[in-house]
């Protein structure tokens, strides 16, 4: 006999059907006035993370919300990522209550706001404030043109036809595609990515579990994040050697060379070769040792800490 009993599946499932652990953030739009103004929001998640032009989020709202309004409108959102603590929770769950105008949400709003990365850069355009005391803030644009989005407007009520993943997807609800443009840290916590994570500088953000009844809603604060070592898995270099003389018919590499990526994981392996010979025709190198393995990696580095 089974453990488990089988829960009936309604609208709002990770809600009402489930217990969802989602992250907790204020999304910052422009209102028709060109003020910021915030709405509450968990159901934001990563959905370009790696071969594309771009990286991506999905934010998915009501499609008559003042965030869906505005960024049909305007194109622009900020994702706001702020510390947990009793009186902060409180100020997400007025912002998320539906029904007030964004004037009414805004005179009382409890946090400092600030010109983000994008508007110094192009300040001749409006672009929505960040919260200054968010730990991490999301600059994003809507790639409105997926999935033939481009047209929608802001509407009184949707009938349809319906998009399939961003737009207005539904009678109710909406998708939009972020890309993200910039990803503004915190000193402390940009240092910790760029320098190593420890459990002192672990970014402390909670966990949003949703509107569980018809009373609360609940929120996990942040103690100290635990960490597991990654296994420590060489792979064969006669398996590494079989992928690289089969990367490209010209550019080799050496037995020292491929030793450097002897902890790479399978899948992606293939990604890290085919990175590797880009930068030898680049360069006009037909040989890749271990010599020039160095200066490919410390490119890489650099590119990151660029991005």
């Amino acid at each position: 006999m089974s453990s488990f009993k089988d829960l009936r599946i309604v609208d709002n499932f990770y809600q009402s059907s489930a217990f969802f652990p989602m992250p907790l953030t204020l999304i910052g739009t422009l209102d028709e006035k060109g003020n910021t103004s915030f709405g509450a929001y968990s159901l934001c998640f990563p959905y370009y993370i790696a071969g594309k032009d771009y990286y991506a989020m999905v934010l998915e709202v009501r499609n008559n919300s003042n965030t869906a309004k505005h960024i049909l409108r305007t194109g622009k959102c900020t994702i706001n990522f702020l510390p947990y603590s009793k009186k902060i929770f409180k100020e997400h769950v007025r912002l998320g209550f539906p029904g007030d105008t964004p004037e009414e949400k805004m005179k009382e709003f409890k946090f400092h706001l600030e010109e983000g990365l994008s508007c110094s850069n192009d300040p001749d355009n409006q672009y929505p404030k960040v919260i200054s005391e968010a730990l991490q803030v999301f600059e994003c644009t809507w790639v409105k043109e997926l999935d033939g989005a481009e047209n929608d407007q802001v509407q009184e009520e949707y009938n349809g036809p319906y998009h399939n993943f961003n737009g207005i997807t539904s009678k109710y609800g909406a998708h939009f595609i972020l890309k993200i443009d910039h990803i503004l840290m915190k000193d402390k916590y940009y240092d910790a990515i760029i320098n190593g994570v420890t459990k002192k500088n672990f970014c402390p953000l909670p966990t949003n579990w949703g509107y569980r009844d018809s009373k609360n809603f609940w929120c996990s604060g942040y103690k100290k994040a635990d960490y597991e070592g990654i296994p420590d898995k060489e792979v064969d270099l006669t398996s590494i050697r079989y992928a690289a003389d089969r990367a490209d018919d010209v550019v080799k590499f050496t037995d020292d060379a491929l030793l450097t990526i002897v902890k790479v994981p399978r899948p992606f392996l293939k990604l890290v070769l085919k990175g590797c010979v880009d930068w030898a025709k680049e360069n006009n190198c037909t040989l890749i040792t271990e010599k020039e393995m160095k200066i490919i990696s410390d490119k890489r580095n650099k590119d990151k800490k660029k991005k």
